[in-house]
């Protein structure tokens, strides 16, 4: 399945989740779209409730079902802690989630967009991989060619505060994932436990 390309803001009235961040999707229209939008938002079975939680998390996140289902597997590996709070620090510690956080940009669309481009460093080495996994402690900068970017220059100045997870030097223009998000720090928008119980009837 291919990454979703169409509106965002239809997407984000069908999942009830405003997926730009900034609320205004769901401000003058807080219901599904299409003609019985504002009636049709029933009770749902359980299945359901699985797959809206997993579609939220899947396109907050930008990704592809494949990517976002490997990931999931990756998680799964992992011994210690809980596999849907594992799963979603992993989403946290992608490249193109990393820049959004540290302000470099204003939606993760926008953020993946800069790395796809080649705007983005890590540890000085240009890396163009959105999916790209930061580890804790390596530094994410933005290429000296640039510094000047006017998108970049505006989401800064947009940027009223951080995650307590990362840390940022405005002069250099460079941040870094100063230790591992705690549950309550990630989107508080998701249970991600359905998401857990959706792929683990697939499995």
């Amino acid at each position: 399945m291919s990454r979703y390309t169409g509106p965002s803001w239809k997407l984000s009235r069908r999942l009830g989740i405003s997926l730009s961040g900034t609320g205004k999707e769901l401000a003058r229209r807080p219901f599904p779209p299409g003609q019985h939008g504002p009636n049709s938002r029933g009770k749902k079975s359980e299945y359901g409730l699985q797959l809206t939680e997993k579609q939220k998390l899947r396109h907050m996140y930008g990704m592809n079902e494949r990517q976002f289902r490997n990931l999931f597997v990756k998680a799964g590996r992992i011994k210690e802690g809980k596999l849907g709070v594992n799963f979603m620090i992993l989403l946290e510690q992608r490249l193109d989630n990393v820049v959004y956080r540290l302000g470099l940009a204003t939606t993760r669309r926008q953020a993946r967009q800069l790395v796809n481009h080649g705007h983005i460093t890590v540890d000085g080495k240009r890396v163009d991989i959105p999916s790209y996994h930061v580890e804790v402690g390596q530094v994410i900068g933005v290429r000296e060619k640039s510094q000047n970017n006017v998108a970049i220059r505006a989401a800064l100045e947009a940027t009223i505060g951080r995650p307590a997870f990362v840390s940022f030097d405005d002069e250099k223009l460079e941040g870094s994932l100063t230790r591992l998000p705690e549950r309550e720090e990630m989107t508080p928008d998701v249970d991600e436990s359905f998401v857990v119980e959706f792929y683990n009837q697939l499995m």
